[in-house]
């Protein structure tokens, strides 16, 4: 079997654990030089994965801004940005979607099969719809990434989807910057919810690295060097 990409972990959150807050306002976490930093990493990874709450909350379009990177990535034969990846047990996404529509590169979405047909009707040529089974599940989403030749996954959240490959040990790394503020809202979305996390006081993650960017604290964690 092909091996399975390399899974990072890329989340802001505030230091109280919460990634966005109760407002239709979008809630800026980090500041300029992170998002270049961040940036950096997407145009060193062959795809991006978000969840289908993200792509309807969020609408983030998910390209490499610098012209640069663009280029180099473009010198190296690869598309200006990594493959767009999401998964969706429904099929309700927009294909007029930032994350559909914004940048000429290759778009999966992996949809149980219930809502294949659905989601194919949707999305018409905006996107490769992948029939993922009964449900969709992430150990084969990564094999069939594999598959299509991703060896570097970034996984851009939202909280359900770090929850998801973190529980299931489907992480390698992990990259969290931290906000220096408090939003204090129970009702707003957190950076993961409740489950049995592999990493515990038992089992603490390796931390690999830990700096100060402007006013935002990175902590760069090793969950797992398979495949690093």
């Amino acid at each position: 079997m092909t091996e399975r990409p390399y899974v990072l972990l890329s989340c802001a959150a505030s230091i109280d654990g919460y990634i966005d807050d109760s407002t239709d306002k979008r809630l800026l976490l980090s500041n300029d030089e992170d998002f270049d930093r961040v940036d950096e990493v997407r145009a060193g990874s062959d795809a991006i994965l978000v969840g289908a709450n993200t792509i309807r909350r969020d609408n983030p379009r998910l390209l490499v801004r610098a012209r640069e990177r663009r280029e180099d990535r473009l010198a190296r034969g690869l598309p200006e940005s990594p493959i767009k990846v999401t998964f969706t047990n429904h099929g309700d996404l927009d294909p007029e979607a930032k994350f559909f529509a914004a940048g000429e590169v290759e778009k999966i979405v992996y949809c149980a099969g219930a809502a294949v047909d659905k989601c194919r009707g949707r999305l018409g040529d905006a996107a490769t719809v992948v029939n993922a089974g009964d449900t969709v599940q992430l150990e084969k989403v990564l094999d069939d990434l594999a598959m299509r030749g991703v060896q570097r996954l970034m996984v851009e959240g939202g909280g359900t989807v770090h929850t998801q490959f973190l529980t299931q040990g489907l992480a390698n790394e992990l990259q969290l910057v931290i906000a220096p503020f408090f939003v204090g809202e129970t009702d707003a979305p957190r950076f993961v919810g409740g489950g049995a996390f592999p990493h515990h006081p038992g089992n603490r993650m390796k931390v690999a690295e830990v700096c100060l960017i402007g006013d935002v604290i990175l902590a760069r964690y090793i969950l797992d060097e398979t495949n690093k």
